[in-house]
């Protein structure tokens, strides 16, 4: 009995916690212990220790154990405590220098049994023994990369390009339902090409709470944008399942179809037809640039349907199918990195209003063509350029963005006059009627200038979507979660276009965002690190455990967070 002493001895100032042991130090109360058996909190921190001491630590494990004989309650340890004590033990053992030593080690393992197989089971689970990995995400968004129709090797940086039903967007599609086969989900998929990884809940008429977000990638892209909101949220369900977790309402993860405008110029396809907002005519209307339309691509890669009207009923989300809809996004702008904050927590999603106008003039020699006598469509469409920044300037709002993004020039020649011209142009806002006034002022403007220069214009509203708010109690969540983290946050708006959009048509919503490398994305530099990418899902998993009204472990005990 030389190796026993009659107190418990602290791990020495030399051997702190190790970060990288994935268990958590459980803050759990002690039950009422009359003897004074040692306490949960001070157990699992001792055996958390980076270089466990086998050798002086098997007395207080005995002591707790022959507490626990003599009537008092065993101190609770979870199996992942369990299981690195054991082996922490078994590594001292291996590097005894002396025979005593190597047998207490072997003493401490049979305690260490004893005191497992006498544990309370109500510790079996606990929110806090949730481990999310990071690196595994990124190795798993490294690997969906390669599904990509180009690679740019500069820099190492990686190049994606993945359209909606190409061989490459297939090939990633049959990747992420291995993913979610892997992670226990079952899986279904609508006629759109929604894909759905379902895990079931107790209460089987309940909504399911949903995340979610795309895999499309637009030409010579990075390899996070939507991505991490589907390849992370297949593992925060994961994590929530392997810690013991109990949802009530059901966990879904989704990968929408097409959030990308690339092929048909239309974005959030998959999410405007859960909403119900496609018609036949529009989306029939809608070609690629090969003259295929959407049905067509979609029955020739297996999905689709006899018509459109049996597309739309395969995707529609019924009333009360989804009660809530969080999506998990890098953030796309630079405000999280700046700020040295890890989670954006967005109480609003900005949606744009894109208009197409055209202006024709004459055209003639450039040489030969007196300047008086112009009417320069290429000038016109310059001017309304300037006149889309300054009446978005105008608002005196940050919130308020006008891009004319596409501009093009016909014939094209330099010694040619412009005859025509073509522009795109993209107004956001949060605000939908501050938008919409913008949009006015355009209109006005490009009228204006088509009388002022002598040429003909025509302007076309391609698409005029409302901004969306999200929901304060899926908020509420995310940063409640994001406090017992500890991690720095703040709310924030969506200036980018994301599904969310359509979604908070359909249920309450709303977007977790990390932050990404000097805000970039849509471009192959495009980076959030494994520990960025780590805490959002850490944060995600909790939040939808929290909106599941789920438990933790057979007790069936509340999450504490």
């Amino acid at each position: 009995l030389a190796p026993f002493s009659s107190a418990p001895v602290e791990p020495a100032a030399s051997e702190p916690p190790s970060a990288s042991s994935g268990v958590a130090i459980r803050a759990a109360a002690s039950t009422d212990r009359s003897r004074g058996a040692p306490q949960t909190a001070d157990i699992e921190r001792r055996h958390t220790a980076a270089a466990f001491p086998a050798v002086r630590q098997p007395a207080w494990l005995l002591l707790a154990f022959a507490d626990g004989a003599c009537g008092h309650s065993p101190p609770p340890l979870s199996p992942a405590v369990v299981a690195t004590m054991a082996v922490r033990i078994a590594k001292g053992a291996r590097g005894a220098a002396s025979g005593a030593a190597s047998a207490a080690a072997a003493t401490a393992l049979l305690a260490l049994l004893a005191v497992a197989c006498c544990a309370s089971p109500a510790a079996a689970a606990s929110a806090k023994d949730l481990v999310v990995d990071g690196e595994k995400i990124v190795a798993q968004l490294t690997k969906l990369a390669t599904f990509s129709d180009d690679t740019d090797a500069r820099e190492g940086m990686t190049a994606v390009t993945r359209v909606l039903f190409t061989p490459n967007d297939m090939a990633a599609r049959g990747y992420i339902k291995q993913l979610m086969t892997d992670a226990g989900l079952a899986i279904r998929e609508d006629a759109m090409g929604n894909i759905y990884g379902r895990l079931s809940g107790s209460d089987a008429a309940a909504g399911s709470v949903l995340t979610g977000s795309h895999c499309d990638a637009i030409p010579l892209a990075g390899m996070y944008d939507g991505t991490v909101g589907v390849v992370a949220a297949i593992e925060a369900l994961a994590a929530l399942k392997a810690a013991g977790f109990k949802p009530k309402r059901p966990l879904e993860v989704l990968m929408f179809t097409s959030e990308e405008p690339t092929r048909f110029a239309l974005s959030c396809v998959g999410s405007r037809a859960m909403a119900g907002t496609l018609t036949e005519e529009y989306l029939s209307s809608k070609l690629d640039e090969n003259g295929t339309a959407f049905l067509a691509a979609a029955s020739a890669v297996g999905y689709g349907g006899a018509t459109y009207a049996e597309l739309f009923a395969s995707a529609r989300v019924p009333p009360g199918a989804v009660d809530y809809f969080v999506e998990l996004h890098i953030e796309q702008g630079p405000e999280l990195e700046a700020e040295g904050l890890d989670i954006g927590i967005v109480s609003a999603i900005a949606a744009p209003a894109a208009l197409s106008v055209e202006f024709h003039g004459d055209g003639g020699h450039a040489g030969a063509q007196l300047m008086p006598l112009r009417n320069d469509a290429g000038l016109a469409a310059a001017e309304l350029a300037l006149a889309v920044e300054a009446a978005t300037l105008g608002t005196g709002d940050p919130n308020t963005v006008g891009t004319t993004g596409k501009v093009l020039i016909s014939p094209g020649a330099v010694n040619s006059v412009p005859r025509d011209a073509v522009l795109g142009i993209d107004i956001r806002d949060t605000d939908g009627a501050r938008r919409d006034r913008v949009v006015a002022e355009v209109r006005a403007a490009a009228a204006d200038i088509a009388a002022r220069r002598n040429v003909r214009h025509s302007v076309s509203i391609v698409n005029q979507d409302p901004p969306a708010a999200c929901s304060a109690e899926i908020q509420d969540a995310v940063e409640a979660v994001a406090k017992e983290l500890g991690l720095r946050h703040k709310r924030m708006v969506s200036r980018a276009y994301h599904d969310s959009l359509f979604m908070a048509r359909i249920a309450p919503t709303s977007m977790v965002f990390i932050p990404c490398r000097n805000g970039w994305s849509h471009r192959p530099d495009e980076f959030s690190t494994a520990d960025q990418i780590q805490k959002g899902t850490h944060v995600l998993a909790l939040t939808m455990a929290r909106l599941s009204d789920g438990s933790w472990g057979p007790e069936g005990s509340k999450s504490e967070l």
